[in-house]
């Protein structure tokens, strides 16, 4: 989009952007997830009285103007919590920073210089002293035939809305097909079949907490029944959550198995075109719903700087979290490679929000010790376990790598656990009032889906007095010819 405006804006920036030279020591955050978020808010605390005098400012970049708490995605999805309650905005919590929604299309390190592309408007370049990369990482697919056309991912707060969204409809659907109708047999099979392929814990969170929702849900129709609905967890290996281990593992498949839903290992999806589902265990069946949770891969805006990256598309970073051989540049979290020091030689930190906060937190640190003179000190961090949401009342826990927990013991850690982890005062008790609320009231079983289309209904209204095209060509004054009457000229 270009025009006067667009140019103020430019200019508005460059203005700025020679203001902030001299002195002032500018902190390009990119990213503003786990990572640039907790940053942030370390070194807000951290660089205080510098912040007040001006000796230093600490910009924040990323195309949402929200940090999404992903752990909550599953219950968010299943009405356990209210979607905005899994969201932080970045500009109430980061008030010291500069915080831009816009996405950094390249990173020039040997002259600090970023390029930012912002929603409206044309790309422009600020300058930066210190560099903070966590893009985080995005969905990892395949070349699978109709995956692009038909899949539906479970990464950001919309999806998971989506989906949701997407599970209440279907059963809308099914419902208003008389179950004894012998035509309706193949498409209300259809409707109601629901695919999530990916075992690790996105996937395997995902489908339970949304059969959870849809099990609970059937109690309202007349026409579905929960033994109508088929899920099915597709997994290319040979357990799903295999950090968990073996005793855990097979305890969260059997636990899933006695609720209906079918877990296929060591099977592939082959190919799900028009929503006809090929698995490589020569299965074929037709559903109308296909989630991909099959690992993620590292933010391929990466390949757009001049950092150095590894074979799989990583940041290179030292054990003090600073990109290796380029000064004055940092990584953590999913995009970045870390040594883990706890696990030895030739292990690196895995790309999971327990690392990715404890990494933000102790980056913050080490940008501080810097800036005083000071050497910074290597990350370390011992793995404290997994948690994991089976839906409402149910989990699986492994704590500490020898505590292990089932049922309600490990749901109840479960939440304990994500209630500590999940930013800010204000999300916590948020969250507590949801769960609170909702041991007196069911959860709200709802589909707002006409909410990605909120001009629908009315254009359609108004399309209907809309001029016509004879009415519009025609002068002031002049009369609307009879039906059947000759057309002047």
């Amino acid at each position: 989009m270009n025009g006067p405006g667009c140019a103020a804006g430019f200019r508005h920036h460059t203005r700025y952007a020679r203001s902030m030279s001299g002195n002032r020591k500018r902190i390009l955050i990119v990213g503003g997830g786990y990572v640039g978020l907790v940053t942030a808010l370390r070194l807000q605390k951290l660089l205080r009285r510098q912040l007040k005098r001006g000796e230093v400012e600490i910009v924040v970049v990323d195309p949402r103007s929200f940090m999404t708490y992903q752990p909550f995605l599953p219950e968010a999805s299943a009405g356990s919590l209210e979607p905005r309650h899994v969201v932080v905005p970045l500009r109430r919590v980061l008030d010291k920073c500069d915080v831009r929604t816009a996405r950094v299309t390249r990173i020039d390190h040997a002259r600090r210089i970023a390029t930012l592309a912002p929603h409206v408007g044309d790309p422009y370049d600020l300058r930066y002293d210190e560099l903070v990369v966590g893009v985080g990482a995005v969905p990892r697919t395949l070349p699978i035939p109709g995956l692009a056309e038909f899949g539906i991912g479970f990464k950001t707060i919309e999806e998971a809305i989506g989906l949701r969204n997407r599970v209440l409809d279907k059963l809308d659907e099914a419902d208003a097909l008389p179950y004894s109708d012998p035509r309706f047999r193949e498409l209300r099979a259809r409707l109601l079949t629901f695919v999530f392929v990916g075992g690790g814990f996105a996937g395997v969170e995902a489908l339970a907490e949304l059969e959870d929702m849809a099990r609970d849900a059937c109690r309202l129709y007349n026409e579905v029944k929960r033994e109508d609905m088929r899920w099915v967890l597709v997994e290319a290996a040979g357990k799903i959550i295999p950090e968990f281990g073996e005793e855990l593992s097979d305890y969260t498949r059997q636990r899933l198995e006695e609720r209906g839903i079918e877990v296929k290992l060591n099977t592939r999806l082959e190919s799900c075109v028009n929503g006809h589902i090929v698995l490589s265990d020569g299965t074929e069946f037709d559903a109308d719903t296909l989630v991909w949770t099959a690992g993620v891969k590292p933010n391929p805006m990466l390949r757009d700087t001049d950092l150095p990256l590894g074979p799989k598309g990583h940041v290179v970073c030292l054990p003090t979290l600073q990109v290796k051989d380029t000064p004055h540049a940092w990584a953590a979290g999913d995009c970045a490679q870390v040594p883990d020091l706890a696990k030895g030689p030739g292990a690196y930190c895995p790309p999971t929000a327990q690392h990715g906060v404890r990494q933000a937190k102790h980056l913050a640190r080490n940008i501080q010790r810097v800036m005083q003179g000071k050497p910074p000190t290597p990350f370390k961090h011992k793995n404290k376990g997994a948690v994991a949401g089976l839906g409402l009342h149910k989990g699986v826990a492994n704590l500490l790598g020898w505590i292990h927990l089932k049922g309600w013991p490990a749901w109840f850690v479960h939440r304990t656990y994500h209630l500590y982890a999940v930013p800010t005062l204000n999300r916590k008790v948020r969250t507590v009032v949801d769960w609170t609320l909702a041991l007196f009231f069911r959860r709200e079983i709802v589909s707002l889906g006409t909410l990605h289309s909120p001009r629908e209904e009315f254009a359609e209204v108004a399309a209907e007095s809309a001029p016509q095209p004879e009415a519009a060509s025609r002068t002031p004054g002049q009369p609307v010819p009879k039906a059947g009457a000759p057309k002047a000229g």
